[in-house]
């Protein structure tokens, strides 16, 4: 890559390194220079430009961040499209973050221009949680380097939680209190609960070998995937009561103890193919403890051995104590990050009035009607919840549509398209980030123009109003931020909201397209003909 202060007459396709605001036109950090952009250039009295040249061996960074994570994505994982060489990781189920770290350190050791940083191994995440993210430092990535890396790479997934049944056995002593046990079953219930799992039948016998091996027999004749013991008093030896118990039910203890503080007195054995856990008293809390993590891994149907426990000690200390602060019940939700909320509002409700009498939205496009090609196209992208929104011949238009879609009517729709956005920005869900206007007309766009707006959004690197463009023109669908919704139900006529992005040039982001369907909307006859 050729890097640095270009002359005007060498600059055409190169790319800009630092953004330039010249009178009515903006051009962006990373935005390829068109002969345009050069003569606007030079009608501003600029002569050179910092920018990037790519050679025949660079490959481009949204292509080259596309790539890399295509290698590491997984089972349960989402690859999301590239933007300014990033391309995100999205967990697809609830379960546990799994990875080769060997093989992590060995990507990012090849060469500086690329990238990939994940969640910690066996972090709990969510769906639609980003677990990863790689990103090309530079313009452009080496094709030896992104080859090597693509053949060191391990797949990452996602062990999803599976909805298995735990049998709970406490044990009595004369001391042991009935509310300590009660409550020691009802926070084992919601810690299962939290990981998709259920408690099944809750067993109390005697702090006795005998009545314990019983206990554990008659929970995996029940059926129980796994069987957990909670000790009136602590488990001191492996050859303690529990322990034992596991041995006389005609199991083997694999491990006890563990490098995790609290829950240094873990116990791990199996009976056949059913895991048996002998709790660590801190488990009597909902606080995480190292029972949780091993919780977590057999609910995930992880293995988990003897030296996984023993390896356990990296970040195992637990304690919130002032040296080490550590929120052991802390809010997921204000700390996870997640892939953004982006509805989708599909304006239906047009008179078609430059089409004469035919209503162009139930045209047929290849066998089915326009809306309706439009609608499929939009629910294979990662947009949703998808909001329709009628007006003329609105009943024909569902007709055409899939029932179980959300549809807003709009009475006024004669009066203007600003009528229909405000009626589908007042249907739209509370917990949104943002919402993709689409319109009913344009066949030509497809889900992965959709899905590169969505991976443009990003408000805290102020990309909130994301415009799709081809060859340096603007076109739709666009993808507004949740702020602008107040500010385009307030809108007139027979206007959208198109001089917002005016209004709000620095929170702008053009995402250029390969092909021209963000350009091509249906209105006249002729049109219609020529798309066919």
């Amino acid at each position: 890559m050729i890097f640095g202060d270009t002359p005007l007459d060498q600059a055409e396709g190169a790319i800009l390194a630092h953004s330039r605001r010249l009178a009515g036109k903006a051009l962006k950090k990373g935005r390829v220079l068109t002969a345009e952009d050069i003569a606007a250039l030079r009608a501003a009295g600029i002569a050179s430009v910092i920018a990037a040249r790519l050679e025949p061996d660079d490959v481009p960074e949204d292509k080259a961040a596309a790539r890399l994570a295509a290698a590491f994505g997984g089972e349960n994982i989402d690859v999301a499209a590239p933007f300014t060489g990033r391309c995100n990781l999205i967990a697809r189920a609830n379960g546990l973050l799994v990875y080769d770290p060997a093989a992590l350190d060995a990507v990012n050791l090849v060469d500086e221009a690329l990238t990939v940083a994940l969640l910690p191994l066996y972090e709990v995440v969510e769906a639609g949680q980003m677990v990863g993210t790689v990103k090309i430092i530079p313009f452009a990535a080496p094709e030896p380097a992104l080859a090597a890396c693509e053949k060191l790479a391990s797949a990452v997934r996602i062990a999803a939680f599976r909805a298995i049944r735990a049998g709970l056995v406490q044990t009595v002593l004369p001391a042991t209190k009935p509310g300590v046990l009660d409550s020691t079953a009802a926070t084992t219930a919601a810690r299962l609960d939290r990981l998709g799992a259920g408690l099944g039948e809750e067993q109390r016998c005697a702090h006795e070998t005998a009545s314990v091996a019983q206990a554990i027999r008659a929970q995996i004749a029940d059926g129980c995937d796994m069987v957990l013991l909670f000790g009136a008093s602590a488990v001191v030896d492996r050859r303690d009561v529990l322990p034992a118990a596991i041995v006389e039910a005609g199991g083997t203890v694999d491990h006890f103890g563990m490098p995790v503080d609290p829950g240094n007195l873990l116990l791990l054995g199996h009976v056949n193919e059913t895991p048996v856990i002998g709790m660590p008293g801190c488990a009597r809390s909902p606080k995480l403890n190292g029972f949780d993590w091993v919780l977590q891994r057999l609910v995930a149907g992880v293995p988990v051995s003897r030296a996984d426990i023993m390896r356990m000690g990296v970040g195992g200390l637990l304690k919130e104590i002032a040296s080490r602060p550590l929120p052991r019940q802390s809010d997921r939700k204000a700390t996870t990050r997640k892939a953004p909320r982006i509805a989708a509002l599909v304006l239906a409700a047009g008179q078609s009035r430059r089409m004469g009498p035919v209503n162009k939205l139930l045209a047929e496009i290849d066998g089915s009607p326009m809306v309706a090609r439009v609608v499929e196209i939009v629910r294979q992208s990662k947009a949703g919840p998808i909001t329709i929104v009628t007006g003329h011949e609105a009943e024909r238009v569902k007709a055409a549509l899939p029932a179980e879609l959300t549809y807003i009517h709009n009475p006024d729709y004669a009066e203007g398209l600003s009528t229909s956005l405000k009626a589908g920005i007042a249907a739209l869900p509370e917990d949104i980030d943002g919402v993709l206007v689409c319109l009913g007309d344009m066949p030509r766009i497809d889900a992965a123009m959709i899905d590169r707006l969505i991976a443009a959004f990003d408000p805290v690197e102020g990309r909130e109003i994301c415009v799709p463009t081809h060859n340096g023109k603007r076109g739709n669908p666009v993808l507004w931020g949740k702020r602008f919704l107040a500010e385009m139900a307030r809108l007139a006529g027979d206007v959208g909201a198109r001089h917002l992005i005016g209004e709000h040039a620095d929170l702008v982001v053009e995402v250029e397209m390969a092909e021209d369907g963000v350009l091509i909307d249906i209105d006249t006859p002729d049109a219609l003909r020529q798309f066919g």
